[in-house]
């Protein structure tokens, strides 16, 4: 969400670093900018796993789901430690959820999380499993109609 559009524009129009500016484009909404620019940046660029996971993000706010699974399978590949993995399995547990798989979208936070604690990342950890029991809340109220299994007795 975007609170101050006028820096971020003002941002833009400055000296932004590239990735940085793929990610003001698209906070901004200007999805076609942030993708041409994005994809063009992309072979060269050292922070090739954040450049794919906003580009990800982009196509999953187009309902692009497709799209934003092989972007983030290929972020995926860029990891070298439990942490960069962690992250990226975050990624895609809320590209999971925003498509309504929240099953599979709670075992990805759960990944997340046990990368994370091996990472001796406590405080991601923790989000993690928030965000698993979250999607395991969704999913199982889905599965009873709308009603969460605990007032089904």
């Amino acid at each position: 969400m975007v609170i101050d559009r006028a820096a971020l524009e003002a941002a833009l129009a400055g000296d932004c670093p590239p990735v940085e500016r793929i990610r003001y484009l698209a906070l901004l909404r200007r999805d076609s900018q942030a993708l041409d620019e994005g994809f063009k940046l992309l072979p060269d660029s050292p922070d090739r796993r954040e450049l794919l996971l906003i580009l990800a993000q982009v196509y999953q706010r187009q309902y692009r789901w497709h799209d934003a699974a092989v972007l983030h399978e290929k972020a995926l590949r860029t990891v070298r430690t439990p942490e960069e993995e962690a992250y990226v399995r975050h990624h895609i547990g809320r590209r999971l959820f925003d498509e309504a798989r929240f099953r599979a979208a709670a075992d990805e936070f759960q990944w997340a999380a046990d990368l994370y604690r091996v990472a001796d990342q406590p405080e991601p950890a923790e989000e993690n499993r928030q965000a698993m029991r979250r999607a395991l809340h969704v999913h199982s109220a889905e599965r009873n109609g709308g009603r969460p299994a605990s007032e089904l007795s």
